[in-house]
């Protein structure tokens, strides 16, 4: 009984120390992982802030370590998340705000007729079609987004998408406002 007791502390004793461990070796890797983060971005700022999404990320996830090589783990969700970033601001660039200093924003004189007519057009779809509407065309979700913000199949969404904004077009089309304005 006592020799299990004694296995059984040791085992309690080394999954104390492991964490420790863990860690340990992940800061033995920061210097490597800085060089290559910043070969990643080609920037010390971002090169920093790489790092630190990377570290963040192993240590939270440091259960699905295997144990077999922390290097290359740690290499490869550095290169994925290098991956990601490079893929959002592809599709999403920003513009630095220096830049658009000199730049006027442009002035639209809205409508207030237009603006009640498209309101009461909203107001008249069913709430189901108008959150999906107001999801993907305003707030710019993407289907797959919206059908998990929703809990429904992405089918779904579509039809609804679909059915609310010919609603919107007819509905904005059977008022027959004439516009008053000078053909130019």
């Amino acid at each position: 009984m006592s020799s299990s007791r004694d296995r059984m502390s040791e085992g309690v004793e080394a999954n104390a120390a492991a964490p420790d461990r863990f860690e340990e070796d992940v800061l033995a890797l920061m210097p490597a992982l800085r060089r290559y983060s910043r070969s990643l971005v080609r920037s010390d700022p971002d090169g920093e802030d790489l790092l630190q999404d990377c570290v963040e990320k192993v240590l939270a996830r440091r259960a699905q370590w295997r144990g077999v090589n922390l290097r290359a783990w740690a290499f490869t969700i550095m290169t994925n998340l290098s991956r990601n970033r490079h893929r959002h601001t592809a599709l999403h660039p920003q513009v630095e705000l220096d830049e658009t200093l000199g730049l006027q924003a442009e002035t639209h004189e809205s409508d207030p007729l237009e603006r009640s007519r498209l309101e009461r057009a909203l107001n008249g779809l069913s709430a189901e079609s108008r959150s999906v509407l107001m999801l993907v065309v305003i707030e710019g979700y993407r289907y797959q987004d919206v059908a998990d913000m929703l809990a429904i199949p992405i089918g779904t969404v579509m039809s609804r998408l679909s059915r609310a904004r010919h609603q919107l077009a007819e509905a904005m089309k059977d008022d027959n406002v004439i516009s008053m304005r000078r053909p130019k």
